[in-house]
């Protein structure tokens, strides 16, 4: 009699193993959903922070004057920006339509991560959007 395949405990060992390998992977897992949401985060500022800067040269050359753009939307303060209301349209192109709220014409918060950010206009970082 020749039997081939696997035991019954074979099968319960090679489960087992694999449950321990997919336990032991679920905390990296987790973390990676917080890092790409900082990752967008921070790509959607460095982007706004670029656009004003072109923004600024663009004024600078033409009149010799850097002047920078304000509002950076036509969005109304305390709304949350979508397709209807896209967010940073005046720096950014297509503007930004979701995962951020404009609290006013100065601040906006990333909503994945909570993070408040804010232009700088006339202050000691003028033409800046940064992390608050």
């Amino acid at each position: 009699m020749n039997n081939k395949g696997f035991t019954l405990i074979e099968l319960i060992l090679v489960i087992a193993i694999l449950g321990i390998l997919a336990v032991s992977a679920m905390p990296k897992i987790f973390s990676l959903t917080s890092e790409a949401h900082t990752a967008a985060r921070d790509g959607i500022g460095a982007n706004v922070n670029a656009g004003i800067t072109l923004a600024g040269a663009k004024t600078m050359a033409a009149t010799g004057i850097e002047t920078y753009p304000t509002p950076l939307d036509a969005v109304p303060p305390n709304t949350l920006c979508s397709r209807i209301n896209p967010c940073f349209n005046a720096v950014v192109k297509d503007g930004v339509t979701r995962d951020w709220k404009k609290n006013s014409d100065f601040q906006y918060i990333h909503l994945p991560t909570n993070s408040t950010y804010g232009y700088d206009l006339a202050g000691p970082n003028k033409g800046t959007f940064t992390l608050q």
